[in-house]
């Protein structure tokens, strides 16, 4: 004899008492069959189980009320603290409830079609309700590392350090090694900043990116460390240098200059080289011709006559003063070169040498400081160097007192 088809209201009451026995049966099948369940401390398996547990009394609720959708993420979400949707993956949270539905269906597989039906189409509603909650916090996450960001970046461009810059870093994922440099230039119409990072990763190079007013601002870091042992680069391209790294995200940035600051060792020394960048960028136009990128030293000269004191110092102590220790000879050579229109015949008429020895010694300044005075805007770099080294001289005179 057939068995009756239950009602809905009977259907109801039974599962209402039954809903214990369920909850028991899944946590008892999550731990069978989900390895990552059983990993996880106490704390957070207890949490999981209260999520599937909330996930049965809603199916409960939705069976006796399908208008009440809406409320399903609320209702099995709900009860799980914050802190799992952190540790527990999307792909972990579809299958607790695989696991979850598999169970409930198992049990009731002779509640009648009407029950079959509307745990297929409850499991449905979850797994979407699920998705949703993840992508809402994930771009809830999005929204907070991008004001990170900004903040980091701020910090490098002001200098202004705390002791939760480190921690800030870290936040954001900073897959940096080593040497750092700031590229600053105007921000396009339209920046895809996720373009911007798939470009650098390319580059085995990692970035900070941050948006002021007008000015595209990027930290770069390389990804890869440059001390690898040599085996470790087998088959693998050399690593970049920042200008070769900069030259290839010329084209994220809008039209006008684009300036390079100086490497420094690490993302904490990141500030200087953006003062550097800021105070290129800031002058770049005086420079007709200026390269794009150019490197915030072959704009020294143009920033230490804007007043700006790292440049004048770095003239001095970088070029000015390893001349005037190494060698006057040298020193004085240069001055007349530069004096004389860069012409060998007339400087070494001055020195009452041959040309020869003018080149030679031209030759010991650049292996000296790295510029080669025989270039135009190499020239004018030295010439500004000798200017503000001797007024810096001056300066540092002791002065005589009145007899």
């Amino acid at each position: 004899m057939a068995t009756k088809p239950r009602t809905k209201a009977e259907t109801l009451a039974w599962l209402r008492t039954i809903a214990g026995e369920l909850s028991t049966q899944t946590l008892k099948r999550l731990e069978d069959t989900l390895p990552w369940y059983g990993d996880m401390p106490p704390s957070r398996r207890s949490a999981v189980g209260l999520v599937a547990q909330a996930g049965i009394s809603s199916f409960i609720s939705w069976f006796d009320d399908p208008r009440s959708t809406p409320w399903i993420a609320a209702d099995v979400f709900g009860a799980a603290p914050r802190e799992l949707l952190r540790s527990v993956s999307l792909q972990q949270t579809l299958q607790l409830i695989r696991v979850t539905v598999e169970v409930v269906e198992d049990r009731v597989k002779d509640g009648g079609e009407l029950l079959r039906e509307a745990i297929l189409l409850y499991s449905r509603e979850i797994a979407f309700a699920a998705a949703d909650v993840y992508a809402r916090a994930a771009e809830a996450r999005g929204l907070w590392d991008a004001r990170l960001e900004a903040l980091v970046v701020d910090s490098i461009l002001s200098g202004e350090y705390d002791d939760e810059l480190p921690s800030r870093i870290a936040a954001l994922g900073w897959h940096g090694h080593g040497e750092v440099a700031v590229l600053v230039g105007t921000a396009p119409k339209q920046l895809d900043v996720d373009h911007v990072r798939r470009a650098a990763r390319h580059m085995h190079a990692d970035v900070l990116i941050g948006v002021q007013g007008n000015r595209l601002v990027l930290v770069i870091g390389r990804s890869d460390p440059l001390g690898r042992e040599p085996e470790d680069t087998i088959g693998t391209s050399p690593a970049l240098t920042f200008m070769e790294i900069a030259t290839q995200l010329e084209p994220h940035f809008g039209p006008g200059h684009l300036v390079l600051g100086h490497e420094v060792p690490n993302l904490v020394d990141a500030s200087k080289s953006a003062k550097a960048a800021l105070a290129g960028f800031a002058v770049a136009r005086s420079w007709r011709h200026a390269p794009r990128p150019v490197h915030a030293d072959d704009l020294l000269p143009e920033r230490a006559l804007a007043g700006d004191p790292l440049a004048r110092a770095t003239l001095v102590h970088r070029i000015y003063r390893p001349l005037q220790a190494h060698s006057t000879e040298l020193l004085t050579t240069l001055w007349s070169y530069l004096d004389n229109g860069r012409s060998l015949e007339a400087t070494a008429r001055e020195l009452f040498v041959h040309p020869n020895t003018v080149r030679y010694r031209l030759k010991r300044v650049s292996d000296v400081i790295g510029w080669d005075a025989t270039g135009a805007r190499e020239a004018l770099i030295l010439q500004a160097a000798l200017i503000i080294g001797s007024m810096s001289d001056h300066e540092h005179q002791p002065r005589r007192r009145p007899s």
